[in-house]
Order: C-alpha cells, then structure tokens, then sequence
C-alpha cells in the first residue's frame, strides 16, 4: 500500500483506496452527492465517528442515516448540546452537567442556580433552538489536552464538568465547539446544525448528579428532535398513544397491581386480576418447559453472603444489593437473594453426577431483590423485587450448541403464541478492549462465544453483533422485542457460562470413569414477570388475548329474576375451566355493557327473559358490538377453539 494512501472496505466487502486526510464525508461523496447530504455520521471499525474526522489507514466503513440507530443516536446527541447552547444563551452563568441521547431523544441536566425554570418556558427555548439550528453552524471537534481543559472549565466555573474532568486522562479529552457554544464531549456528531428541523421539548424532571442521592438535584430537560416536520408530528403521535397504554395507567384501571409506600419503594403488589395473568403465563411457561425436559425447583429468597462471593456476583454487584442480613450468631451474613444461579449451582452439587444425567434442566419461577436508585423505578419496569422465568441448563461441552438451539425455540414460540412478531436477537460478546471487567480465561470466553454464534447460524437467525454486551460471567443471546408501537424492550436472554461450574467445582463423571466440568446455559424467556406484563400491558394496550385475560366472560343479567340462570351458566363455565364473572348490581343493562367494555374482558353474554326461556345467551364480543346468540354448549365449544392453540 502506498503511505499516502489508506484503505477503507465498504459493508457489501468492497475494499477502495483513499488519498490520506479522507474523512467518511468525502467518502460519501464518490458514492453519490445525493448520499453526502444524507448522511449523518459513519460507523468506523465498528464506533460511530463525524463525519469530517479524518479516517484511519485501514478500516471498515458503513455510512449512517436517520434509518440507522447509530443515525438517530447522533443525531440526538447533537441535539443536546443544541438545547444547552439555547438555554446558555438564555440563562447566562448556569451550570451544565451531562446531556447524552437516548432510546428516543435526549436531555441535558442543569444546574440553574437562582433561575427558575419549567415547562411553561419551553416554548422559548425551542424558539431559540430553532433559530440556532437555522445558522448551520459546524460542529468541530478538538483534542485537548487535560490541564487546558480544567482551565476553560475554571474560568467558566462549571465544577461538573471538572468532575467530569477528574477521571480522564490526557489524551483522551474532547471539545466539540457549535456557534458560540463548546462542551467536553467524546462525540460523535452530525456534521452541522441545519440538518435539526424539528424540536420539541416534552418534560422535565429531577436528577441527582452522577445518580448518587448524596449529591444535589439538578434539573433534567427532555427532548426530542428530527430532520423534518412531518416525523416530528408522527412522533408526537404515537407518544399520545403511548400514554393511552401507559402500563400504570392500566395497571390502576384494570385493577392488576399498585404501590404502598408503606410497604416499600419498588415492591409491586399484585392485585387479584394482576394475580391471575402471572398465574396463567406461569402455567403457560410450565407446560412448555415440561415438554422440553424441564423439572421445577425452589430455592429461599435469602442466601449466605458466602454464596454470592463464590459466584463472584458480591464482587461485581455488591454495591447494588440491599445491604447483609446479620443475624445473631457471629459473623453470620445473609442477603436477599439478587439472583437464582448461585442456589441452582448448589442443587446441582446436592449428589454426584454421571455424563448420563446431562443435560440437567433445572427451572424456577425464583423472586430476586435488587437496590434500585429511587429515581430510577418506573411502575413494573423497574422494581426492587421481581420474579423471573429463570432455568440453568447443566451439560456436557458436546451438547452446548444443541441445548442452546432448544432455548431458541422455546423463545421464539412464547414470542409467537404472545404476537411479538418482530424481535432483534443481538450477540453479546465480552469487550476485547477490556477483559478486566469479565471471569474465567479466554478459551472458556472463545468456546461460549463461538457456540452461540454457530447456533444461531444454524437456525438461520438474522443477528446483531454488540462487543462489550457479555454477562460478566459469559456471552448471551439477548432478544429485542418490539411492540405495537414499535419500541424496543430487552426481554429474552440465553447465556452460555463455562465459569460458574468452575467457581463451584461442579463435576460430572463421563464414560471413561473421569471428572469433568459441566456447562451452564443460563435462560429466561419472559426475563422478569413484572416487565413482561408491563410490555404486554402496552402491546396490547390492556386488550390481553382470550386465554391471559383475567377475566374472560362477564355474565349480565337484565334484571335481578335472571340471576339464577346466569349462576347456571357461570358454573358450566367454570366447569370448562373459563374464567368469569356475574355483574350482579341493579344497573341498567347499558351500564353494566359500558363497564364490561372499559374493563376489556372479551366476552360479554346479556341474559333476558328469552334467553332464560330458550335457555341460550346473547354473546357479544369486546369492540365488537352485538354478535350471535348461542346455546351455553355451543359458545363454550367456540371458546375452547380459541383457547386450544395455547393449552
């Protein structure tokens, strides 16, 4: 290769030479003008990069638009620094602590000092972010060294950024300068201002700098941005819908769960109705793990401290636990349980193991507690107790690949029976950069790796690949469901772990009479129960199919003569193993349908004097209006249809 050249292999595997000094924008450019203008940052060795930095002398290029995450999170991420540069401008001498992109926007924290500031004043600042946008300013980007940097921040008097400062070392601190604006960024971003068409503020919240409830409370401005007028209104839309199905707005309607606070932060109580639908995904799962060769355990909800250190989970997680249970004997330490491997591990250990034994499938509906930042609950999204599907498969190394496919299917068919159609399954492999934050040595790590990225080659899986992603313990199989709304939620996992048997001294004895160590597959399909429901809960927008719904039939008798005849029939339901209720209050038929409707229970059946005489029922289905009249046998034998595809 010539030294004034440097070479860059394009996603369909082409490789191209560029004179030295090319950046991805000039690269952008020999594809087509037309693609130049569209792009918003490139994707450089697998890091997101500007595109007007220089690239290096071999890499492998892939260009980002608004359609890539990596498009979208730049872009928002410039947009943040957009909103502290207006709301500099408008409030002279406020101090700004961090403002990255997120899922869907982003948001600065400021500290504002003497100002007051809410929701009433975002109409101006996105007034002034738009006129900012307007000018088209470039974003540049500066390498500094460490003691300029402390200087500028001095200067300005900003101690957050100088915080920021202090764990950084020369040599790997960035500026990046907008208009009249600069701020320590590691970057990317978009090329410049003008491609930020559309701004919209929506909230603003408190939130302790650094997460640490010690420090003070600054003031978190959300947002959201985007290259055209039109997916700025389409956004705005489908998050009205998404407040339609917020899961704690439902939750609380439909009468499935609430919080006390004086039984605790995080600690969801479910309700009778909440109760059922995890009962039924519970049996759901059950029936499906026995088919698969699964056997139930149960293991307490604390655990020695001894057993977390010998996991390594205390080392790695500890400061994220509920703190030791001591008890009175000396010395003596428990915790609230934060996972169900550990317990499992010791199961396993309770008797000798032959090769034939293999593989062990142990599964457990097993609640965990976890210290979660107050700031950080959100509803059944993010709690301190929950329950997860949770099961360790204990096998032979010839046998990884194939219990791992099994885990796949089973995966994929609760997604199925449940309607989540479109899901990302996303390879997480350890960081080669940094292998200090992982157990257990490179060829268990190289083998764990391989075998899931073999398997699911094997079943023909479209997958993404995400270095740095890996349980500190082993790789996984992670799945990204996305709901009707087309949110993304973590859900899924499968991990291979060559490292736990080996803390634990698992043993098994193969067919020549030695010891071996087994291999542990760590699964759980629904990930916890409290977020499952709650991405059901907004999926389905509280519209649970036939067989989850809590309530399946509402019975409503006419007039308080028929209520005999409906107790008749809801017995012959219940015989059928269908879930049902009598509206035995003295209200007006229109009523009772209108509170049957608001609480989405799928079947309605009006019982008057002629159905009492014809001994049928009037069925109606929910939004749906009035449908056909049946005999009790003939409507029963209809919902068994809809039923049997799940028993």
């Amino acid at each position: 290769m010539n030294h004034s050249e440097l070479i860059v292999q394009l996603p369909d595997g082409s490789r191209r030479n560029y004179p030295n000094g090319t950046t991805g924008v000039d690269v952008a450019r020999t594809i087509s003008e037309g693609l130049a203008r569209q792009v918003l940052a490139c994707e450089v060795n697998g890091e997101v990069w500007d595109l007007n930095r220089a690239l290096p002398a071999e890499s492998t290029f892939r260009l980002l638009k608004w359609e890539d995450q990596g498009g979208k999170s730049t872009f928002w991420h410039s947009s943040a620094h957009l909103l502290a540069e207006a709301l500099e401008s408008l409030y002279p001498g406020i101090q700004l602590g961090i403002g990255p992109a997120i899922e869907q926007g982003f948001y600065y924290d400021i500290d504002f000092g003497d100002y007051s500031f809410s929701s009433d004043d975002f109409e101006v600042v996105e007034k002034k972010m738009q006129s900012l946008a307007a000018t088209g300013a470039s974003f540049e980007r500066q390498e500094i060294s460490k003691a300029e940097a402390m200087a500028y921040f001095t200067k300005k008097g900003d101690p957050y950024k100088l915080e920021l400062l202090e764990g950084l070392a020369d040599g790997q601190i960035t500026f990046y300068t907008q208009g009249q604006f600069t701020d320590l960024c590691r970057g990317p971003h978009i090329p410049d201002t003008s491609k930020i068409k559309a701004i919209k503020l929506l909230n603003i919240a408190g939130a302790y700098w650094r997460g640490n409830e010690k420090n003070k409370q600054l003031t978190r401005i959300y947002g959201v941005s985007f290259p055209s007028a039109k997916d700025l209104e389409q956004h705005l839309h489908l998050l009205e819908e998404a407040r339609k199905r917020d899961h704690r707005k439902l939750g609380k309607e439909l009468e499935l769960f609430t919080f006390s606070e004086k039984v605790g932060m995080g600690l969801p109580l479910w309700l009778p109705k909440g109760a059922m639908v995890r009962e039924v995904l519970e049996q759901f799962l059950r029936r499906q793990q026995v088919r698969a060769g699964y056997v139930q355990v149960v293991t307490p909800h604390i655990g020695h401290k001894e057993l977390y250190q010998t996991s390594g989970h205390w080392d790695k997680y500890g400061q994220d636990s509920f703190r030791p249970i001591l008890t009175p004997h000396e010395g003596e330490e428990y915790l609230l349980k934060p996972m169900n491997c550990p317990h499992h591990c010791e199961i396993y250990k309770a008797k000798p193991r032959s090769y034939k034994d293999l593989p062990l499938r142990l599964a457990e509906f097993g609640t965990v507690y976890r210290y979660e930042q107050h700031g950080e609950l959100h509803g059944l999204t993010r709690v301190r107790g929950f329950t997860q599907d949770d099961a360790h498969l204990f096998c032979r190394d010839d046998q990884v690949k194939d219990e791992f496919k099994k885990v796949i299917s089973l995966v994929l068919k609760v997604f199925d029976v449940l309607g989540f159609e479109k899901y990302t399954a996303q390879i997480s492999l350890r960081d080669p950069a940094n292998r200090t934050k992982y157990i257990g040595t490179d060829e268990a790590w190289a083998k764990a790796e391989q075998a899931i990225i073999e398997a699911t080659a094997e079943m023909g899986m479209q997958t993404v690949t995400v270095p740095g992603e890996a349980a500190f313990y082993g790789p996984k199989l992670d799945f990204m469901v996305h709901d009707a709304l087309g949110r993304s939620w973590q859900l899924g996992t499968i991990q291979v772990d060559y490292n736990l048997p080996e803390r634990f001294d698992l043993t098994y004895v193969g067919a020549d009479n030695s010891r071996y160590r087994p291999v542990m597959i760590h699964r759980a399909p629904f990930g916890s129960m409290e977020r499952f429901v709650a991405l059901l809960i907004e999926h389905c927008a509280g519209n649970f199919p036939l067989w989850l719904a809590p309530e399946q039939v509402a019975i409503l008798p006419i007039s308080e003569k028929f209520q005999d005849f409906a107790q008749e029939i809801q017995s012959m339901l219940t015989t059928a193993d269908i879930r049902s209720t009598i509206d035995q209050r003295d209200e007006k038929i229109g009523r009772k349908i209108r509170d049957a409707e608001v609480q989405k229970i799928p079947f309605m059946l009006i019982i008057g004097e002629k159905e009492v005489e014809s001994r049928t029922v009037a069925v109606r289905r929910h939004g749906q209006g009035q449908g056909e009249t049946l005999g009790i046998e003939a409507f029963v034998a209809l919902l068994n249809t809809e039923l049997d595809a799940v028993r």
